[in-house]
């Protein structure tokens, strides 16, 4: 099959076009032909090696987390799906490998494919959907009248949680640029904050949630924006030490990540905030939930471009840039 390879770890290395054998299939999965891939800025942060120690990938490696395709086969212990079946999934870490015309895929991370969307379309949702359900839903148990700052609201991970949150009955601000400002109020966004003109820390007060998806000084800033009680979550580090539990990573990678985080988490200790981390995994009934609210029409996928299979490596470089709206999909077959 044809596959874009990571030999080595390297910022802005471009991806190699090989052929490579149809990855073997375990009991629990089903071997999946990839129509279309959604491109996430993890797979980049993946390449430059941002996490090796978190996730000690083997080189060559197919990078690519998102898949919307068919089912060509399926693995002795899978009863839910089978041949034919139109599906989508976040795959499971450690058997990545979307960018490519074929990829397994666990049976608890599947879901049939929204009937009203395209395969590209479909292709754009399982990662950012996923991370946006665990923040608001799992982690923040946002609640009908809460207040919550989703920043970065014209991303793909921002685009998705504004409509999630207005679901949800939550009043929303967010962050973008002036040009971006009616694509996420047409999303739901109550508040948009020019981060080009204005510091949200000035205009926005007595939270309850920060989805922080920004840098470290961003996150600093979020405190100032939460009430007392308020939950602080971040998608983009540092890790703390509940993650570093839960990943089963050894004892000195646990000692790292308690020591990334000791500073913000003792700061927001003093605010009576709540600090935590979230690296989104995969969940087949979790995107089972978010198809209802695709296919009911209430959230719509937002895609910004799709580029051909043999352009995979423009399609990383045009994410990495940060100046899409919603997601970017390669369409491989």
């Amino acid at each position: 099959m044809k596959a874009f390879v990571l030999d080595r770890y390297g910022k802005k290395r471009p991806l190699r076009a090989a052929e490579m054998p149809t990855p073997e299939l375990r009991d629990d999965e089903v071997l999946v032909e990839v129509h279309a891939v959604g491109v996430n800025l993890l797979d980049a942060k993946i390449r430059d090696g941002e996490f090796k120690l978190i996730l000690p990938y083997r080189l060559p490696l197919v990078l690519g987390h998102d898949v919307a395709g068919v089912v060509v086969k399926a693995g002795p212990r899978v009863r839910q799906f089978k041949p034919g079946d139109e599906v989508y999934a976040r795959v499971d870490d450690f058997r990545i490998g979307t960018f490519a015309e074929f990829v397994p895929v666990k049976e608890a991370s599947l879901a049939l494919k929204p009937k009203n969307l395209t395969m590209e379309e479909a292709a754009s949702i399982p990662l950012v959907a996923l991370t946006a359900w665990q923040v608001l839903v799992e982690k923040a148990g946002l609640k009908k009248g809460q207040k919550i700052f989703i920043q970065a609201g014209s991303g793909g991970v921002g685009t998705f949680a504004i409509q999630l949150a207005k679901q949800l009955g939550a009043t929303v601000a967010t962050t973008t640029s002036a040009p971006n400002a009616a694509l996420v109020k047409s999303l739901g966004a109550d508040v948009v904050v020019d981060y080009r003109t204005q510091d949200f820390e000035d205009v926005l007060k007595d939270y309850d949630v920060v989805l922080n998806s920004q840098d470290g000084k961003t996150l600093e800033k979020s405190l100032h924006v939460l009430k007392r009680g308020g939950k602080l979550i971040t998608i983009s580090g540092p890790p703390d030490p509940e993650f570093g539990k839960q990943s089963g990573a050894p004892g000195f990678v646990k000692l790292v990540m308690r020591l990334l985080s000791a500073g913000i988490r003792r700061r927001a200790k003093g605010r009576d905030v709540g600090f935590s981390f979230l690296f989104m995994r995969a969940n087949g009934s979790q995107l089972r939930e978010i198809t209802r609210l695709l296919e009911a029409g209430t959230i719509r996928p937002v895609v910004d471009r799709v580029f051909p299979f043999e352009s995979t490596n423009e399609a990383l470089a045009y994410v990495v840039a940060g100046r899409a709206k919603g997601k970017v999909v390669i369409k491989v077959k």
